[in-house]
This record gives C-alpha cells, structure tokens and sequence, in this order.
C-alpha cells in the first residue's frame, strides 16, 4: 500500500483515484479500450455517410447531365453523330430532348430527397438511375463518350444510394 500525497489516504499499486472514485487499472484499460472503439465506430460512420453524399452530390450531377442533354436535343439536335435512325429506338430528337429533360427534373429532385434523407428519394434516385442507364445505353451511338460517363456515374449512384444511403437519415448536415 501506497499514500498519496494530496489526500494521505492508501491505495494499492494497481489503483488509482479517478473523481473521487479508485479505478483499478484493468477498469482503467477497458475504458481506453472502450474510448478507442467509439472513436473507430465514429471515424467509421463518417466515411460510410461520405459514400450517401457522394450518391446524393452524383444523382444532381446526373441530374444536370440529363438536362443539359435535353435541352441540347431540343435546340441543337444537328450537333449529334448520327441521325434519328441511328438510334437504338428509333425517335425523334424533340421526343428523346423531352424524355432527358424529365428523367433531369426528377432526378435532381430525387437528389434534394436524398440530402434530406427520406426513404422515397432512395427508392426514387436507385429507380431513375437505372432508367437513365438503360436511356443512355439506347443514346450511345448520339453521342459515346457522354453516354459512357453517365452509365458508370449512374452505376456508382446505385452502390452509394444500396449499400449507404441508410446514414444520411442520421446524418446532421
């Protein structure tokens, strides 16, 4: 037994005064223990919210992509590599300006939903990148490059929103 110089009284050697309270070390080590796991669980938490926000940051972008795209089909049709008949689907760039200008609104507002973190812009977000993807596989001939970009963005907006968009419902943004 040991005395401590602040409050004269003894204490073994394993024990030590926390607040008043003696703390043995093996109590002492768990709660290091217990400290370093919350603090794994949090750092944890933060990266798996950062995959629901970069899946709600995406689906805007997709969502601005389309409109753009849209709109270039509404105005600009002649830019396109091919014609209407070297579609996939054989429509009019009017019709496929205004297909990409409504699949844009939506998902720019499934977007907004998903910051907000409500179940339906979930089900709305995974739902409209998957059409997008299947419209842009029927728009690939009109234009390649865009097409391949928005299939892989919408691909990776799928995984996000599947496997992470849970943590932004608990997020405080």
């Amino acid at each position: 037994m040991t005395e401590t110089p602040e409050t004269g009284t003894s204490q073994t050697p394993t024990a030590r005064s926390y607040d008043g309270w003696q703390l043995s070390e093996d109590t002492r080590q768990q709660d290091r223990l217990f400290n370093e796991r919350a603090d794994a669980h949090e750092r944890w938490q933060n990266e798996q919210s950062g995959w629901a926000v970069f899946a709600a940051v995406t689906l805007l972008l997709a969502g601005g992509f389309q409109l753009i795209n849209g709109i270039i089909a509404l105005f600009r049709s002649g830019i396109y590599q091919v014609g209407r008949s070297g579609l996939v689907v054989n429509v009019d760039y009017t019709t496929w300006g205004w297909v990409h200008l409504a699949l844009g609104i939506l998902t720019i507002g499934a977007a907004l939903g998903l910051i907000g973190g409500y179940m339906w812009a979930r089900v709305l977000g995974v739902g409209l990148s998957v059409v997008s993807a299947i419209v842009y596989m029927a728009f690939i001939k009109a234009f390649p490059a865009l097409s391949l970009v928005v299939i892989a963005v919408n691909i990776l907006v799928i995984y996000a929103i599947t496997v992470h968009g849970r943590e932004l419902k608990d997020a405080d943004y």
